[in-house]
């Protein structure tokens, strides 16, 4: 036992680290002299009738790579300055690690969270301002995402909006109002997903809204009508009047669908707090009936009971609301779940709270949209939007009848 070998991996780690750093080094500076020969037209201390520029020296320039940082040995010319092209002037970082900065970033790691992956990764710190000044570069690519054109039909699409916290004047503030140039007013994030005739959902857009009143929930929806939005049958949200009067003028031949979760708090608010699981019960048995005729009569019996609890308000808005929850049963059954409420959009909502909470307040509007719109296309890039979400062949059927016409 006393031949045994051990291994320190610890030095074995660095001594590797240090043989790869030195090759990157080695190999880039070898790039940078066969660069500065070729502007010259002739190697170092080559007589040639060729030469267009004689060396100047050298100066040392550091460089950030996933080996590690590396010296850089930046030749000089006397007649004109040496601009290599195979790092960009200035460029401090390689640039797989400037896209893994912000990839970190967008994915819903905090700036400070960030300056600690880097020092423990690459062995220095990135600033807050690094951070920032990086990200500008994926925000113009953003905008154009944001106003792509919208191909194919979207038979269901998903509408909600979010309040978003910009700069607060008054720390001791607890209301959600914000103060922007010297205003205090709510500020909201207007989204859209929708399922395609082909069963993937798509983020359809983001744009911010002062508030969600009709004046925003129209710009909206004339921005996604603008870029291509078509085909829809279906819009599921909660019972926003600004929003259902701009459908109403941008969206005429689509029905609507109320989200039955944010129906049922509107009727819990009138009901005691003992009285709320029994209630919930009793909507959930109108919603979960086999056609409309059979929930509407479930759901007269519920008033019914109601009325004899003493629930006269919530009775009087079952009563008077209960038709916008049931539009789902026009469409086929298989589709009746995802149809109901407004879930799939609301995930993605928590998404970008979670991914702004780490932010706090946002100085401008700009920014805050940005950065939800940027974690909205991260996540339209993953597996959300290419796995089938619906099977929309029992639609397709649906909107034909035996001889094949559609059905209006």
């Amino acid at each position: 036992m006393g031949n045994v070998i051990h291994i320190d991996e610890a030095r074995i780690r660095d001594h590797l680290g240090e043989m790869v750093r030195g090759t990157v080094e080695e190999a880039l500076n070898a790039m940078l002299d066969a660069e500065a020969d070729g502007l010259c037209g002739a190697d170092r201390y080559q007589r040639s009738e060729a030469r267009k520029d004689t060396r100047a020296g050298h100066y040392e320039r550091g460089l950030q790579t996933k080996a590690g940082e590396v010296k850089l040995k930046m030749p000089k010319l006397r007649q004109k300055t040496f601009e290599t092209a195979i790092i960009e002037r200035y460029r401090r970082r390689e640039s797989s690690v400037e896209e893994a900065l912000i990839e970190m970033y967008l994915a819903g790691v905090s700036v400070r969270r960030v300056e600690d992956i880097t020092e423990a990764l690459w062995g220095t710190k990135v600033s807050p301002s690094t951070v920032s000044n990086l990200n500008k570069k994926i925000y113009a690519k953003i905008e154009a995402w944001r106003n792509a054109p919208i191909e194919g039909d979207h038979p269901y699409i998903y509408l909600d909006g979010i309040v978003m916290v910009r700069r607060i004047s008054d720390r001791t503030a607890i209301t959600r109002r914000t103060s922007w140039a010297g205003e205090v007013r709510n500020v909201s994030l207007l989204v859209a997903i929708g399922v395609t005739s082909e069963g993937f959902r798509e983020v359809l857009g983001i744009c911010e809204g002062a508030k969600e009143d009709k004046s925003g929930w129209s710009g909206f929806l004339r921005h996604l009508v603008d870029r291509g939005l078509s085909g829809v049958e279906l819009i599921v949200s909660d019972a926003c009047r600004g929003l259902i009067e701009s459908v109403a003028e941008y969206l005429p031949d689509a029905r609507w669908q109320r989200c039955i979760v944010h129906f049922y708090r509107n009727v819990f608010s009138h009901v005691p707090a003992t009285k709320v699981r029994e209630v919930a019960h009793m909507l959930k048995a109108i919603h979960a009936q086999e056609s409309r005729e059979a929930a509407t009569e479930k759901a007269e019996a519920v008033i019914a009971e109601l009325r004899r609890q003493r629930m006269g308000k919530a009775a009087d808005l079952l009563e008077e609301r209960i038709q916008e929850t049931l539009t789902f049963y026009a469409f086929p059954d298989s589709h009746w779940i995802k149809l109901r409420t407004n879930n799939p959009l609301e995930r993605l909502m928590k998404e970008i709270r979670r991914r702004t909470k780490v932010v706090g307040a946002f100085p401008d509007g700009k920014s805050c949209l940005n950065l939800a719109a940027a974690r909205l296309r991260h996540i339209a890039g993953t597996e959300w939007s290419t796995r089938r979400y619906m099977n929309m062949q029992p639609l397709h059927e649906m909107k034909l009848q035996p001889n094949g016409t559609a059905v209006a």
